[in-house]
């Protein structure tokens, strides 16, 4: 399974590499591989670039799988999005926006000054550590003093931006992506489904204007770190899904849960569906 362009050992040198850019990489390695048809599944900005892949290539892409979905948790500059949302999904949003206010200052640090974090965070292992255990520790929704996660993770996170010399331009897709930052996609039909999981903030209203959402799951475990710590079997706390749409999603679906435990699954999958 390939490596996102930029993140941790992939570090470039080359600029540009925004979510659109990456996905239509990412559709040239299949196109290369021989694949016809295939899944795709994304968290953070995967789930940016999993849903721009079915943007690129709608009919090879099946079914696109997400969680930590990104761009649904706010309503756009103009906030026209509000007007049209459940009042509980509006008032997830405002309070998604209040949230957001007091914690994008590392994004924003990223897409506007790049370049003089990297040199501290290249200077400094301990600065190295500090800046990683923000998203192990501080954006823990359980607010727990000490992440639960295995130090050894953690380490092993640090340990790879701090020996590659990557913490600059594994940072550059949000410099790349800062001039589309509040603004949303254009609408995809390619089925879609979500995983929210705790501390997730996606708001169905609003991922529903740009994706085709067939799934939609709630599940009470948090999810930022998923691969650390997802347990075995678990199962959501809410579900819902469009009838008419979850057969051409079951495959996708497949992939997505292979990928937890199996990456090799994923591959033998997406050979099968070729």
């Amino acid at each position: 399974m390939p490596c996102r362009v930029s993140a941790g050992p992939m570090g470039s040198t080359d600029t540009g590499w925004d979510a659109a850019r990456i996905a239509r990489a990412w559709a040239e390695l299949m196109r290369r591989l021989g694949y016809e048809r295939y899944g795709a599944q994304g968290g953070d900005y995967g789930s940016l670039i999993s849903p721009a892949l079915g943007r690129v290539v709608p009919d090879k892409v099946i079914g696109v799988h997400v969680n930590a979905l990104a761009d649904a948790a706010t309503a756009t500059g103009s906030g026209q999005e509000l007007t049209e949302l459940s009042e509980a999904d509006r008032a997830k949003a405002i309070a998604n926006q209040v949230w957001w206010y007091g914690r994008n200052g590392y994004a924003t640090q990223m897409a506007l000054r790049l370049q003089t974090i990297a040199y501290a965070l290249n200077d400094s292992p301990g600065g190295q550590l500090a800046w990683n255990l923000e998203w192990f520790v501080d954006w823990d929704p359980t607010a727990t003093d000490q992440a639960p996660v295995d130090r050894d993770v953690v380490l092993t996170n640090v340990t790879t931006y701090w020996l590659t010399g990557t913490a600059g331009s594994a940072a550059r897709i949000y410099r790349a992506s800062g001039a589309s930052w509040g603004s949303k996609p254009a609408p995809s039909g390619v089925p879609t489904a979500v995983a929210n999981f705790q501390g997730d903030r996606a708001v169905r209203g609003l991922a529903e204007w740009a994706n085709t959402i067939v799934r939609w799951n709630e599940y009470p475990v948090e999810g930022t770190s998923l691969h650390s710590r997802l347990p075995p079997n678990s199962s959501p706390i809410s579900e819902s899904s469009s009838a008419s749409s979850v057969d051409s999603f079951a495959e996708p679906v497949t992939l997505a849960r292979a990928s937890w435990d199996q990456p090799s699954a994923v591959s033998r999958a997406a050979a099968r569906s070729g």
